[in-house]
């Protein structure tokens, strides 16, 4: 199985708005309410790289767009930058968020990371299980600090220094 990642690009909107649409995606943020909507996000995401605020990716996996992926770069401390992804129900469970969280890790401290976090709801056992794998430690509980589909929920706090 080939795991890459390249910038989003608008033709893919459709693809992220299936993906991001599927009722199981519970841990989540709320998903485009429609495909123009995703182009608009895909277009100002565009416009955030070229500042340095946030990096999107398309995740391809033997050809086909998987899902997406990100890296934030925290405007306060440009050295903090916090990495995810979000993968197609029909690829869960195949080992592609570690490699994808590999080929961000290795963007993010060529654009000066020193401290990379990850984030996730504090139910998702398969991302937690992701940032384990791929050696991230776990630094604490942050109340409320999300936003999903299940309202503002409690997430764990994983980073990886330099």
């Amino acid at each position: 199985m080939k795991v890459s990642i390249h910038p989003q690009k608008v033709s893919e909107a459709k693809r992220f708005y299936e993906i991001l649409n599927n009722p199981n995606f519970r841990f989540f943020a709320p998903a485009p309410k429609s495909v123009e909507a995703e182009v608009e996000w895909i277009k100002k995401s565009k416009e955030k790289a070229k500042k340095n605020i946030e990096y999107s990716y398309s995740i391809i996996c033997d050809g086909e767009v998987v899902g997406g992926a990100g890296i934030k770069i925290d405007q306060q401390r440009p050295h903090v930058m916090e990495l995810g992804a979000f993968i197609d129900e029909a690829y869960w469970g195949k080992g592609i968020t570690p490699k994808v969280i590999g080929l961000l890790e290795k963007i993010a401290w060529q654009k000066g990371a020193v401290r990379i976090e990850l984030r996730m709801d504090i139910e998702n056992k398969a991302s937690e299980r992701v940032a384990i794998k791929s050696g991230y430690k776990k630094e604490g509980l942050l109340k409320k600090a999300f936003q999903s589909k299940r309202g503002y929920v409690d997430n764990y706090l994983y980073a990886k220094v330099k």
